[in-house]
C-alpha cells in the first residue's frame, strides 16, 4: 500500500483504511447548496437544514439508527440531481412543473441507489415533492408514501417557504399555525405532528447559518466504508455526474478522467485501496466547479482576465469542500493538485516538483489529455496521436512530469477517440 494512504481515517485497525461516509455526505451537501443558490436562489445550508429537522422529526418518532442514518443522507442529497435534470429539462427550475419536479425527484432516487445504506431508501428521494392531498408530481396522498419521504417534503416545504435560517423567533408561532392549517393538504398528519413538536425557538436558533455545521454533524449518525470496497466506484461515479451535468461542455469530463486514473491505476500495480482513492480523488477533482457560474463554465469562447480568476477558484473551492473530511488530506492533495506545474507556475498554490507527489502528477496529466482530446466549443475532439504532442510539449518546458506523460502515451493509445469504460 502506498505510504500516503495509511491512517486515512481514525480508528482503522491495522492496514485497514476507511472513508468517514457521513462526513463525505456533508461535503457533497455543501456542495450541492451551492448550485441550489446559483439555479434557484435558494438560502444558504438549505440541504443541511432539511437533514437537521429531519434527524430531530425522525428520533421523535423512534426510528431506528439505519433507518435514520438513511433518513438524514437523503435529506442532505434530496436535490442532487438538479444539475442533471436541469440538462434533461432545460429551464425547469424557472418554472417549478410537475413533470421538471418528477423528473428531478426520480433522477435523484436513482443517483442514490449508489450509496450503500443500512436501509432500504427507496422513495426517500423520489417522493420528496408529494403534498398529502395529492397534488405531487406522482399524485400519491397520504399514507402512499415511506414516513421519510414525508418527513424530507415537509422540511423541504417548511424552508423553502420560510427562510429558516433567518426567520425571526417572533414568527415561529404564526409560522407554526400555518403547519397546523396545511395538515392534511401539503403535510401529513405524521410529519405535520412531528414538525411542530420539534420546531422550538432552540431549534430555529441551531438552524441558523452560524451553526447548522455543529448542528448536522450531530444530526446524522457515524459510519464509515471500508476504502478497498468497491461500492465505493459508484459513488464515486455519481459524485462525478453531479460534476458532469453543471456544464453541457463537460458531459464526460471528470468520469473520464476518474476512468483514465484506474486504466493508469491499474498499469502501475497500485492495490485496491490506492485504485479507489485514485478513483475518488479524480472523481472530486472538479468538485468545486459546482460553486462557480454556469456562464463562465460554459463561455464558448477564451475567457477574460477576470473570468479566469474566478474559474481558477474551483481548485480552492474543492479544497475547502474536501478539507472538512478527516484524515483526507492524501487524497485532497491528489485532487486539488491538477492545475499546479513542476516549475511552480500553476495554481492554486504555486507548488513545484519537490511538493508534488506521484499520484498528484498523474491526476494533472490525465486532466490535460482529457481536456485537449474532448470534444470543447473552440476545438474538436482529437486523437491520441494528436493530443501526446501537446503533453510532450508541456513536459519538455518543465511543467509536467515527463515520464508519466510517457506511460501516458502507451497506456491510453488504444482508447483513442473513444470513452474509457469504467471499471464496473
Amino acid at each position: 500500500m502506498n505510504e500516503q494512504l495509511k491512517n486515512l481515517s481514525p480508528g482503522s485497525g491495522g492496514d485497514k483504511t476507511y472513508l468517514q461516509m457521513d462526513s463525505f455526505i456533508q461535503v457533497l451537501a455543501h456542495a450541492l447548496d451551492m448550485v441550489e443558490i446559483m439555479l434557484l436562489g435558494a438560502s444558504t445550508n438549505h440541504g443541511k437544514r432539511i437533514a437537521s429537522l429531519c434527524a430531530a422529526m425522525g428520533r421523535r418518532l423512534g426510528i431506528d439508527e439505519d433507518r435514520l442514518s438513511g433518513l438524514v443522507s437523503c435529506a442532505m442529497l434530496h436535490d442532487n440531481a438538479l444539475t442533471e435534470s436541469e440538462s434533461v429539462m432545460p429551464g425547469w427550475t424557472q418554472g417549478r412543473d410537475t413533470s421538471g419536479l418528477a423528473a428531478h425527484s426520480e433522477i435523484g432516487q436513482k443517483n442514490i441507489e449508489a450509496i450503500p445504506f443500512k436501509c432500504d431508501t427507496g422513495g426517500f428521494i423520489r417522493y420528496h415533492h408529494e403534498y398529502a392531498n395529492g397534488q405531487g408530481p406522482f399524485g400519491l396522498s397520504e399514507g402512499y408514501c415511506p414516513l421519510e419521504a414525508e418527513l424530507i417534503a415537509a422540511a423541504d416545504m417548511v424552508d423553502v417557504q420560510n427562510h429558516l435560517q433567518r426567520l425571526a423567533p417572533e414568527d415561529l408561532p404564526a409560522l407554526r399555525d400555518s403547519i397546523t392549517a396545511d395538515n392534511h393538504r401539503r403535510f401529513t398528519a405524521r410529519a405535520a405532528g412531528a414538525m411542530l413538536d420539534i420546531l422550538d425557538e432552540a431549534m430555529l436558533v441551531s438552524l441558523r447559518d452560524e451553526n447548522i455545521d455543529e448542528t448536522s454533524r450531530r444530526s446524522i449518525p457515524r459510519w464509515q466504508m471500508d476504502m478497498e470496497n468497491t461500492a465505493l466506484i459508484p459513488i464515486a461515479g455519481f459524485v462525478a455526474r453531479i460534476i458532469d451535468y453543471k456544464s453541457a461542455f463537460t458531459m464526460l469530463h471528470t468520469t473520464q478522467i476518474a476512468n483514465r486514473a484506474w486504466v493508469m491505476a491499474e498499469h502501475y500495480g497500485y492495490d485496491l485501496t490506492e485504485k479507489i482513492g485514485l478513483y475518488l480523488a479524480a472523481s472530486l477533482h472538479d468538485l468545486g466547479k459546482l460553486a462557480i457560474p454556469s456562464a463562465i463554465l460554459e463561455k464558448p469562447g477564451k475567457l477574460d482576465a477576470e473570468e479566469f480568476e474566478i474559474i481558477k477558484q474551483h481548485v480552492s473551492n474543492s479544497r475547502s469542500f474536501l478539507s472538512t473530511l478527516p484524515d483526507f488530506e492524501s487524497i485532497t492533495n491528489w485532487a486539488t493538485d491538477h492545475h499546479e506545474k513542476l516549475d511552480g507556475s500553476g495554481y492554486p498554490l504555486g507548488k513545484a516538483a519537490d511538493a508534488l507527489d506521484f499520484n498528484s502528477r498523474l491526476i494533472a496529466c490525465i486532466d490535460i489529455y482529457q481536456a485537449v482530446c474532448e470534444a470543447r466549443p473552440y476545438h474538436d475532439a482529437r486523437s491520441h496521436e494528436d493530443t501526446m504532442p501537446i503533453l510532450r510539449d508541456m513536459a519538455s518546458r518543465g511543467f509536467i512530469d515527463t515520464g508519466i506523460v510517457g506511460d501516458v502515451d502507451a497506456v491510453m493509445e488504444k482508447y483513442s477517440m473513444q470513452d474509457v469504460p469504467s471499471p464496473i
